[in-house]
């Protein structure tokens, strides 16, 4: 295969371990497992608390000692295990446990997928603004067949979702051993006490609009987290209502509008880059998200399936905007040295201390508007987009850069 072919099917697998439970395991653990609202968003902040550090530290450990691409197999097998022993886990404590480890190794999966995909596009001769979204949107087309996957085989409420995300892992682990070397790039010098704890990255901070940015990554990491958690269990909500509704019977197909969505987003990426700049391209994700909330709100399986289908569409500009728009900043913004551990950061902020943050309010909040085991889905959803458009207006007014920042010389 040729190259671009080769980081095809490396994002696409990549992916499709994530969207084989990312999305269904809210149903699984509420409806067979019996896990409250707490305990469900308890789970999905693992992803946080590892983002937090894993994705910083394996992404040092690949600036400094380790291949980039072989890292990326080791997590993966390990992460396969783990999966595996979950489907036997049923009691709250221990799930979580294992699904913390889980998340420790794919977590940094997701950053040193990209250092592996813009090493081997740079070493090859092409351009990341260009080249990099046409063969990211595999990785959603990835997780739209593993949704899908997931769904028709019955197991959104179930831990098969659990055997077929194994299965995948367990596939790139070993397939990422045969990609082309992305080697350590720092030598071995007299090194500051920064450069020696393995802070690198955190330099970054030290630019007014690099804080600023990673600041809201943080903010928008939890927003993502929200819908990951409880877009399941909202659509299953309907079935006292709408029984037969297609949202009900096949909430994975409904919800994975939401990626169909995203590849289409991601193709328009350079587009807008190019025309609007990096700032103004953030902001309408933020504006995206303030919709795709509210439209979730007063939307239905029934007569509202419109609505959420709407949504559905709309996450597509609220994720990939600020996320792969913002991975692709990062990756500009920083030196080629500290390139896997600026890229660790960014999921730190986001997928780390966002997702936490997120995982954990998202839970009290559904939690706060649920009475006698009744949720009000509507008071839920307005309060989420109440908060994305707060973001939406402070953003444009602390965020500085130059018009046209971001596609100088592409």
């Amino acid at each position: 295969m040729g190259i671009k072919s080769r980081l095809v099917l490396m994002n696409f697998l990549q992916f499709f371990i994530w969207g084989s439970w990312l999305i269904s395991l809210g149903n699984y653990m509420g409806a067979s497992l019996g896990f409250s609202g707490i305990q469900i968003g308890g789970v999905y902040t693992t992803m946080g608390i590892a983002s937090l550090f894993m994705p910083g530290l394996l992404g040092i450990v690949a600036d400094r000692w380790i291949n980039a691409e072989r890292l990326l197999g080791i997590c993966h097998l390990i992460g396969a295990l783990l999966m595996l022993y979950a489907t036997t886990v049923t009691d709250y404590f221990w799930f979580y446990i294992i699904m913390l480890l889980n998340a420790c190794m794919y977590m940094p999966t997701i950053a040193l997928n990209n250092s592996v995909s813009y090493n081997v596009l740079e070493k090859k001769g092409y351009s990341i603004v260009t080249d990099f979204p046409p063969i990211r949107v595999w990785g959603t087309i990835g997780f739209i067949a593993a949704m899908w996957t997931v769904d028709f085989l019955g197991y959104t409420q179930s831990a098969g979702q659990l055997y077929v995300g194994a299965a995948s892992a367990f596939l790139l682990g070993f397939y990422a051993f045969t990609m082309p070397p992305s080697p350590p790039l720092q030598k071995e010098t007299k090194k500051s006490l920064m450069s020696t704890l393995g802070l690198d990255a955190f330099v970054l901070f030290k630019q007014r609009k690099m804080a600023v940015f990673f600041i809201f990554a943080m903010l928008l990491g939890a927003a993502l987290q929200i819908t990951n958690a409880f877009g399941g269990p909202f659509l299953e909500d309907f079935k006292t209502d709408y029984p037969d509704s297609f949202g009900v019977q096949h909430p994975n197909l409904l919800l994975s509008i939401s990626q169909v969505s995203e590849t289409v987003f991601i193709l328009l990426i350079p587009f807008f880059l190019k025309r609007y700049g990096i700032k103004t391209v953030m902001l309408f994700s933020i504006l995206a998200w303030v919709f795709r909330f509210g439209l979730f709100g007063i939307g239905n399986p029934d007569d509202g399936l419109w609505l959420l289908v709407l949504s559905m569409i709309i996450y597509g500009m609220a994720f990939d905007f600020f996320n792969i728009s913002g991975s692709m900043f990062v990756e500009k913004e920083a030196d080629p040295t500290i390139r896997s551990s600026a890229q660790g950061l960014f999921m730190i902020m986001t997928n780390g201390i966002g997702a936490f943050v997120g995982g954990l309010a998202s839970g009290w909040v559904v939690d706060h508007f649920t009475e006698n085991g009744i949720r009000n889905w509507q008071y839920i959803w307005f309060t989420f987009a109440g908060y994305a458009l707060v973001l939406a207006i402070i953003f444009p007014f602390v965020f500085k850069v130059e018009k046209g920042e971001m596609v100088k010389g592409e």
